[in-house]
């Protein structure tokens, strides 16, 4: 039984369980694109046998030659299968080699595909890897800069601090010294009252 066209779209396939198997999408577009370019072979093919058939009949003979063409009608039968065993022979060879072409082509375009994606996610991630890395550094030179605002804020804090510190010893010092002066002075005198004025 001859395969056509037809048998190949309406072919039905089992679905397999428990087992890993092609994407049916994937096959049925396939089998589309062979199901085309068979076509477009039978086309050709009944294409070329009418023009065959229209020359053998006489049809496209040009005007100059009637005579050779009448002298010899005998070959051209004979000539006609053997052209048309030919042809036979050459459809499918043909065929398989459009099958194999296109086949070829689909597997160029989908490592092109693939390709392009991979270059794709290669470039997403590098310049998603630079974004972080700015940022990072965007960040750290904002910490840095904070940080240095408080260190200088600190230190002028404690500075403020030394200093109080400086003028409040000094205060107390010099008061320190003054209450010591005033009890000096205080027990000079009293040292010069007798015992007997103080009322003892």
């Amino acid at each position: 039984m001859a395969l056509t066209p037809d048998d190949v779209v309406t072919k039905q396939f089992q679905h397999v369980r428990f087992k890993e198997g092609f994407d049916p999408d994937e096959v049925d577009d396939f089998l589309d694109e062979i199901v085309v370019e068979w076509r477009k072979t039978i086309a050709e093919n009944d294409e070329l046998k009418a023009k065959l058939a229209a020359y053998e009949s006489g049809s496209e003979v040009p005007a100059a030659a009637p005579a050779a063409v009448e002298e010899a009608p005998a070959p051209a039968p004979i000539a006609a299968p053997v052209a048309d065993a030919d042809q036979g022979a050459a459809a499918p060879a043909a065929a398989s080699a459009g099958i194999i072409e296109l086949a070829q082509r689909l597997h160029d375009e989908h490592v092109a595909e693939g390709i392009a994606q991979r270059d794709k996610l290669i470039a997403d991630a590098q310049a998603q890897a630079t974004a972080i890395v700015s940022d990072a550094e965007t960040k750290g030179r904002e910490e840095i800069a904070r940080l240095d605002k408080e260190r200088a804020s600190l230190e002028n804090r404690i500075t403020e601090l030394r200093n109080f510190e400086r003028d409040y010893r000094a205060q107390l010092r010099g008061y320190i010294e003054g209450k010591l002066r005033d009890l000096e002075t205080t027990g000079a005198t009293s040292g010069s009252t007798p015992v007997s004025a103080v009322g003892l």
